[in-house]
């Protein structure tokens, strides 16, 4: 019998495996070398590092991430050891957009309607292009900014220019276009006072350590982080120095998470060669607050008990 270790975390995949698969549901934390030894398949989060030390040895020949980002997965050893992967491209984009929509709305609102705001996207996948059609449905002034994709004009060129700066880029720390500390202290010097800046893409595309040096100095500047450099574990000062602060969820709705496990089961079935197999859309998990205020709900939570980061995030009903 073959065997298919999947996160606990992801949604609507009870019952559907063939019946000659068995299937181990485990935390994060219990996904683990001894674990998967004897797996021929891995569903994970980004909470897994997918990598030598986790799958050396082991049966693992199928690895699908339920998320956008891949940066935790050790791409040239899983190339090496003849491991295919796969991701969720756009699998929770609308959700993702709607946070930055909600943060705007938060922050900004006593500019909406007084001015016409200019915004400028950094990363231009199907994140960006969403958050770009909203902005424009609003009347905003829309500037973009993806060296790799040759859109648009350099970030020193874009920050100088925008009321709102919202990033939407993969991490990449080495290759012709890193975006570790895309945004870092010079960036930040060439910022209106009062920008809005936004991270709902990953921790470490924004240096925190600038950003803190950067508020201090300029207060008037405004803040949305979402994603976090060394998460779970949190850097308190700047934590309390933001305006809004959530944990890692822009991009947790019952649309994405369901779009996300359909993609890793579609993956899955066509690399073993299966018939295609649905979802299980019966198992909806328990959703959570979608009205107007809900963004500034979270960030207080998540202020009061930043040592319930992890805590917060796995118990987040879905949007």
């Amino acid at each position: 019998m073959r065997r298919v270790v999947i996160d606990k975390g992801i949604p609507f995949l009870e019952g559907v495996f063939p019946s000659d698969w068995e299937v181990i549901n485990l935390s994060p934390e219990e996904i683990t070398r001894n674990n998967v030894h004897e797996a021929d398949a891995l569903f994970v989060r980004t909470r897994t590092q997918v990598n030598k030390g986790l799958l050396h040895g082991s049966n693992v020949r199928f690895v699908a991430t339920a998320t956008i980002g891949y940066d935790h997965i050790d791409q040239d050893y899983c190339y090496q050891a003849g491991i295919h992967w796969t991701s969720c491209p756009g699998c929770n984009a609308q959700a993702v957009c709607d946070y930055v929509e909600e943060a705007i709305s938060s922050i900004k609102s006593d500019q909406i309607d007084s001015s016409p705001l200019t915004i400028g996207i950094v990363g231009y996948g199907h994140v960006g292009k969403l958050v770009a059609k909203m902005a424009e449905r609003k009347g905003y002034r829309v500037l973009l900014s993806d060296p790799p994709l040759g859109i648009g004009i350099s970030l020193e060129e874009l920050a100088p220019q925008c009321d709102i700066l919202t990033f939407h880029t993969p991490l990449a720390r080495d290759g012709e276009h890193p975006t570790y500390h895309q945004c870092n202290a010079d960036i930040l010097r060439l910022c209106k006072p009062d920008a809005l800046l936004i991270n709902a893409a990953r921790g470490g595309v924004i240096d925190e350590q600038a950003l803190i040096n950067h508020l201090q100095e300029q207060p008037s500047t405004l803040t949305a982080i979402d994603c976090w450099e060394n998460e779970p574990n949190l850097n308190r000062t700047l934590l309390q120095m933001v305006d809004l602060a959530s944990f890692h969820i822009a991009g947790y709705s019952i649309r994405g998470k369901m779009r996300a496990s359909e993609m890793c089961l579609h993956a899955f079935c066509k690399f073993f060669s299966l018939p295609i197999l649905s979802i299980n859309k019966k198992v909806v998990p328990l959703h959570g607050d979608s009205e107007s205020g809900w963004i500034r709900r979270i960030s207080e939570r998540l202020k009061t008990q930043p040592d319930d980061f992890e805590q917060l995030r796995k118990q987040y009903k879905l949007r």
